[in-house]
């Protein structure tokens, strides 16, 4: 029998020949990842146990993306405190704020997270990567563990294969399958198991596929508890990197799944979890106040033309205000050089700097009480970008623009039939 992608990788880096689910293994990463958000509190809990360094501090990334404009007091001294500590441990690569972007979108864009590499992070969003190819797992507070030891236990999971046949219709894009999906998954309508498991997508769907779309379905899954969401990674990512590594033919799934990807319709998901998705008819006309498209599953320069090729010429409705955030330093200077800023600028949106933006509890542009958002943004749950008692919808980057427009939610394929 054959190993998939996620058990070569997990294998390698236990340092082992092979790998199956159950396993009890202490992985070797070549990346440890930290937010900006929790390392003052690392540092503190090492601190009080003795620690004065950190294990591989050459492999440990520090990233600035939740706090990149500081609005306040505390947020001020969080940033001069991380400073410190990067240079107190000597931490091999530190992202001020301004120097990088989204720590789930960058380091795939810069190569320090290729396909075929096993590596640790603080947030569970860190399944983005699995769009080229490489399995990050989400320590949480346990990333502590990692800094003062280099490494953590973990069972390697078993795995779900989902193959992806036919092509999207027109305005349905992978976030609606994404929220589709995860609808049926908790509602246990595929009569498979998801919690703590691999997804692991395949078919020809994929091969069609962007980083864009595969980033989009990685992290539209991640909240419902998956362990990971991977694809493997493209004959060109092999070429460039030969290390990385593919599933084999006769590889071991707990289940395989197909789905026909043209039977999806735009979904919404409604507030509370991702998973609440709906069919858009369903909420069709609700009125909205704030529109975002941003964060890290949908933050990268193909989420941002989508949006300026519906907003050119038009504007977003008076009383929305719409809120733009790219993922990278790098996606917010293709955006200025291909002059689709302008064109979103002049539609009425904002744009604020490279980071997560209102994601991260409504920084810089956050919900009031009774305001309804539709938005991108990684979750929805009550107080996500600002007041709890706010409405938090999430959707594509094409209901976004087509619901700003509006000023209501809206079916972007509406707005396509008008724009011919």
């Amino acid at each position: 029998m054959g190993a998939n992608l996620s058990e070569k990788i997990l294998a390698k880096a236990a340092h082992r020949n092979l790998v199956s689910p159950g396993d009890i293994i202490y992985p070797d990463p070549e990346l440890v990842i930290l937010h900006d958000g929790f390392i003052q509190t690392a540092f503190q809990q090492l601190d009080g146990l003795g620690y004065q360094r950190i294990t591989n501090p050459e492999r440990v990334m520090f990233v600035t993306d939740h706090q990149v404009i500081y609005t306040t007091p505390k947020s001020i001294a969080q940033a001069s405190a991380n400073r410190q500590i990067a240079k107190k441990w000597q931490v091999g690569h530190f992202f001020d704020a301004g120097r990088g972007g989204h720590g789930h979108i960058f380091p795939m864009e810069s190569g320090l997270v290729r396909p075929g590499m096993f590596l640790f992070a603080y947030d569970m969003h860190c399944t983005n990567f699995g769009a080229v190819g490489a399995f990050a797992q989400r320590a949480g507070p346990d990333i502590t563990a990692v800094l003062a030891t280099g490494t953590n236990w973990l069972i390697v999971p078993p795995t779900l294969r989902i193959e992806l046949v036919g092509d999207y219709s027109s305005g349905v894009h992978p976030r609606d399958l994404g929220f589709w999906l995860s609808s049926k998954l908790t509602a246990k309508e595929f009569d498979v198991e998801y919690d703590y498991r691999i997804i692991e997508f395949a078919g020809e769907a994929i091969q069609r596929m962007p980083l864009s779309y595969k980033v989009a379905l990685c992290n539209t899954l991640t909240e419902i508890g998956v362990a990971n969401v991977m694809f493997e990674p493209t004959d060109q990512m092999v070429r460039e990197n030969p290390a990385a590594v593919k599933s084999d033919l006769d590889a071991n799934y707990e289940n395989i799944l197909q789905i026909d990807i043209a039977q999806i319709e735009p979904q919404v998901s409604l507030p509370g979890a991702p998973d609440n998705a709906v069919d858009i008819s369903q909420v069709i006309g609700r009125k909205v106040d704030h529109a975002y498209i941003g964060a890290c599953g949908s933050g990268m320069f193909d989420d941002f033309q989508l949006a300026a090729k519906l907003l050119k010429n038009h504007q977003i409705a008076e009383h929305v205000r719409m809120i733009l955030v790219p993922g990278t330093v790098k996606v917010a200077k293709q955006l200025a050089d291909s002059g689709l800023s302008n064109i979103l600028l002049d539609a009425g949106a904002i744009m604020l700097p490279p980071g997560c933006g209102p994601c991260a509890g409504g920084v810089g542009g956050p919900l009031g009480p009774g305001e309804v958002s539709i938005s991108t943004a990684a979750t929805n749950g009550a107080g996500r970008m600002g007041s709890t008692e706010a409405e938090c919808y999430l959707a594509s980057p094409l209901t976004v623009v087509a619901s700003a427009m509006a000023g209501f939610i809206q079916d972007p394929r509406e707005l396509q039939k008008l724009k011919g």
